[in-house]
């Protein structure tokens, strides 16, 4: 039976570039015999209700952006019942990335025409007294979610350098936090640290490999804490985080586990963030602490 798809598209993603790139892709699937719906997003509420329709008629929902529509879109068709398609336009794409995705409009109109649906992980993120996130790819604390939020203010930066620039200037201003991190109950564990990523997806920050370990379907969660070194050190260190070699350094410690319980006190309070969104801020050390946790084939997904 021919597929039927609802596209959402973020007209921002990519700095403009999902719009164009959606435009190849709708009209291969229809060529192909499918009904396809081309809607550009108006904000999260009026979203998630435009994923219980289209999911309620069986259609697709394909998620053009990048990873932070991705991973709002995730949750939504999770909770919906419905299947996702992806097609990459953002700035990481490090989900696409992960999944093996192509990038090219015929490509991916084949994937999404010819593909099995097959079922992920995602991921819950709760602080204590606020509503659930889900998030597809990883949640971080530490210098990478200052970066990513350094990457959300560039707009004249060369896509490919605004990643690298930004981590690069995280480190400059960095001092570390004291995290606490427990692991499925056991004994919380406290490390001086300048970041904890706690991962699905074996990539963020557009093609740094911060979790060479990790599966998105194993129903685990892979933890990578970076203890605190000088700036320079991290510095020198960053171009191993792209072939996932950090993990090998006596001061990166990795962690595996279903639910990760999370708080930390720094300078200021450290902020969190979940594939290139803003999470908030993580719980003090004299706070009841966030929890992480993996939800087991949560997504039916092409790809």
């Amino acid at each position: 039976m021919t597929r039927s798809f609802t596209f959402l598209v973020n007209p921002a993603s990519g700095g403009g570039a999902a719009p164009e790139a959606v435009v190849p892709v709708a009209r291969l699937l229809r060529e192909g015999g499918a009904e396809v719906d081309v809607t550009y997003s108006p904000g999260p509420r009026a979203t998630d209700d435009l994923v219980a329709a289209a999911c309620a008629r069986g259609d697709v929902v394909v998620s053009v952006g990048g990873d932070g529509m991705l991973s709002h879109l995730a949750g939504a068709v999770s909770r919906a019942g419905g299947t996702l398609g992806l097609l990459p336009a953002g700035r990481g794409n490090d989900f696409a990335r992960m999944l093996g995705l192509p990038a090219e409009p015929e490509a991916i109109a084949r994937t999404l025409l010819e593909t099995p649906v097959r079922q992920v992980d995602l991921v819950s993120w709760r602080r204590p007294g606020e509503a659930e996130r889900l998030v597809a790819g990883s949640v971080y604390a530490g210098i990478d979610a200052r970066a990513a939020a350094m990457v959300e203010r560039m707009r004249w930066t060369p896509k490919k350098l605004q990643y690298p620039i930004a981590a690069v200037r995280a480190i400059a201003t960095y001092a570390p936090g004291r995290f606490r991190v427990g692991i499925d109950g056991a004994e919380p564990q406290e490390y001086a640290a300048g970041l904890v990523v706690v991962a699905n997806s074996a990539y963020y920050g557009k093609g740094m490999k911060v979790a060479p370990p990790a599966v998105v379907d194993d129903g685990l969660l892979d933890v990578v804490v970076v203890e605190a070194a000088s700036r320079l050190e991290l510095v020198r260190h960053l171009p191993r985080i792209y072939d996932g070699s950090h993990v090998d350094l006596d001061e990166v410690t990795v962690l595996r586990g279903r639910r990760i319980s999370l708080a930390a006190d720094g300078r200021t309070p450290l902020s969190v963030g979940g594939d290139g969104e803003p999470l908030g801020t993580l719980p003090g050390l004299g706070d009841e602490p966030a929890v992480v946790e993996v939800l087991p084939g949560a997504l039916s997904i092409l790809g």
